[in-house]
């Protein structure tokens, strides 16, 4: 039974993006015992699929999209910190992935890609977006009809209270809750565009 968030108006706040400099704190060797992409997403990614991986940091879930889609497939690894985005296509080289990972920079108030999605993943980086309705809208716009938008973010920097508000604000725009996926240390929604 999934319960139903209770919805208030949204706060404003000063949101400040994780520097490319803690790349190697935070998406390291040790990362896949704790959030593994393939066993994370595999139940929601298929072979050929289109994926956003939106906010992707140095890519560890972009590396474990790629191998999810395929060489049929496609995942755009879109951040705005050029940095993050040199360390993921190296990463995507040497794994051999480069072929289905698309590096993409995107503005600070805009993903800016056109493809449409099959499925879009914000892993622990909506709290650093500046206007969270133009992003939740821009994610649905980009889906297909049926598309699932994969949204979990840390416990440590966001209230229960915020994310319930979250939710929110992305059922206001259409998305529905399909699933609450466990993910540690997150809070975590799978919603659908239907």
């Amino acid at each position: 039974m999934i319960i139903e968030p209770v919805c208030d108006s949204p706060t404003e706040e000063k949101k400040l993006v994780c520097p490319w400099q803690l790349a190697p704190l935070l998406d390291n060797f040790l990362r896949p015992l704790v959030h593994n992409p393939r066993m994370i997403f595999a139940p929601y990614v298929d072979k050929g699929m289109t994926v956003l991986d939106v906010g992707c940091g140095a890519g560890f879930a972009s590396l474990g999209l790629a191998e999810l889609v395929g060489d049929g497939g496609l995942v755009i690894a879109a951040d705005l910190q050029p940095k993050m985005l040199s360390i993921v296509k190296k990463r995507a080289i040497k794994a051999g992935l480069s072929d289905r990972i698309r590096i993409h920079l995107c503005d600070p108030d805009r993903i800016g890609v056109r493809e449409e999605l099959d499925f879009a993943l914000a892993f622990f980086m909506v709290h650093e977006v500046p206007d969270v309705r133009a992003f939740l809208e821009e994610i649905f716009a980009l889906l297909k009809r049926g598309g699932q938008f994969f949204l979990t973010e840390p416990k440590i920097h966001v209230s229960s209270r915020d994310f319930q508000q979250l939710v929110c604000e992305a059922q206001a725009l259409g998305f529905k809750i399909a699933e609450r996926p466990g993910v540690r240390f997150g809070q975590t929604v799978l919603l659908m565009k239907s």
